[in-house]
């Protein structure tokens, strides 16, 4: 019986990793209607993280009202695994920009305070080990916002205590981390980031991230100058120097406040996504990975995730196909990585728009295309060894 596993990620703005995972299930059945399918969604740290981990996992999908980036009460979904002692967060589902309108967009005042909650909302349910997902973040106030959410005290200039979901950057002038629940050093905390940048300068979390937060040219560096202020404020509260540390730039500098004030560890994402739902235990006797993404290009070859499934298939010798929404410029690149071969879902010449709205459709024909394919090579095979 052939065996494929179907291991994709997301098509962001347009189908889950679970879904996707579904259409091309739908593909390779069209053809293989014997096969053994086994579906892996997953995800890179990012969006469809919690939903891949509890899927893989059995767990259960919870959700939480906190504050969203602008203030406004969000309702954000988080996942406890079926271990009920695993929690997964993602800062896109309380603090992330899908949650802003673009022309709301405002870095300078957008908060991470609704991603602390979700924190505490895992700990008051009973964790004692917690992922937490960066990525997508509409923020860019260092996790100041996340890390009162923590119980970590602020102060304005005159020495008031700033109020609970109020923190601002550019009004800190103390902190007093040792107000931060204790709890949080019972737990343990692993972050899913493929972001290496610092907190600060030309390839911190300003520059690089903020203009897709709404950030003009001219607030950039008003944002980098808060966040160095902020950055040496954290460092006298905790004698601890992170701002350099590859990652601490990520979610708007809400990786640096994990690592400031919590004892968390930074994971590569879709290592720990893999490495959490046992990737590789499901490759045994395999045929053939499958996988994609939303757009393949040259950042794929950078630990996306059809990079990180096609390195842990060739430790078995298993070929992966990557089939994806579109394949943009560089994508030739992840075949270096142990990619097999490539393909785009659409057709024909259309829109964005027309495309996204027809994603489920288009991947289900583009995977039995491709299946169709690999059909006839498996009889030419045959025919070479009848011959």
């Amino acid at each position: 019986m052939l065996k494929i596993v179907v291991a994709p990620d997301s098509f962001k703005g347009s189908l889950s990793s679970m879904e996707v995972a579904e259409s091309m299930s739908k593909g390779v059945l069209s053809v293989f209607p014997g096969a053994e399918v086994i579906q892996l969604p997953i995800a890179d740290g990012g969006e469809g993280t919690v939903e891949s981990l509890v899927w893989a996992k059995k767990g259960v999908i919870l959700t939480s009202e906190v504050i969203g980036p602008m203030g406004e009460k969000v309702k954000a979904e988080w996942g406890m695994m079926g271990d009920g002692e695993t929690g997964v967060i993602e800062v896109a589902a309380a603090s992330g920009l899908p949650l802003v309108p673009r022309e709301e967009r405002n870095p300078l005042v957008a908060t991470s305070y609704g991603t602390g909650q979700l924190i505490m909302e895992a700990i008051e349910r009973g964790v004692n080990k917690l992922i937490v997902g960066l990525g997508g973040s509409a923020t860019n106030d260092g996790g100041a916002g996340m890390a009162q959410a923590l119980g970590v005290t602020f102060f304005d200039k005159g020495g008031r205590v700033i109020p609970e979901g109020k923190v601002q950057l550019n009004e800190i002038r103390g902190i007093d981390a040792s107000t931060i629940d204790s709890r949080l050093g019972e737990i343990e905390i692993l972050v899913a980031s493929d972001v290496t940048n610092p907190l600060c300068g030309p390839n911190g979390a300003s520059y690089v991230y903020g203009p897709q937060k709404g950030a003009d040219q001219e607030m950039i560096p008003i944002l980098d100058t808060m966040l160095h202020r902020y950055g040496e404020l954290a460092k006298q509260a905790t004698g601890r120097k992170v701002a350099d540390f590859p990652g601490a730039g990520a979610a708007g500098g809400l990786g640096s406040a994990l690592l400031f004030f919590t004892e968390a560890k930074f994971r590569k994402g879709i290592e720990l996504v893999m490495e959490t739902i046992e990737f590789e235990s499901h490759l045994k006797d395999a045929d053939l990975v499958l996988t994609g993404e939303g757009n393949t290009d040259y950042q794929s070859a950078f630990g996306k995730a059809p990079a990180g499934i096609a390195e842990a298939a060739k430790k078995f010798d298993i070929p992966v196909l990557c089939i994806s929404g579109g394949l943009g410029e560089g994508s030739e690149r992840i075949v270096k990585e142990g990619i097999d071969g490539l393909m785009s879902i659409v057709p024909s010449p259309m829109t964005l728009e027309s495309c996204m709205e027809k994603a489920a459709e288009l991947l289900e024909n583009a995977t039995s295309r491709t299946m169709t394919l690999l059909k006839i090579g498996m009889h030419f095979k045959i025919r070479e060894k009848i011959d």
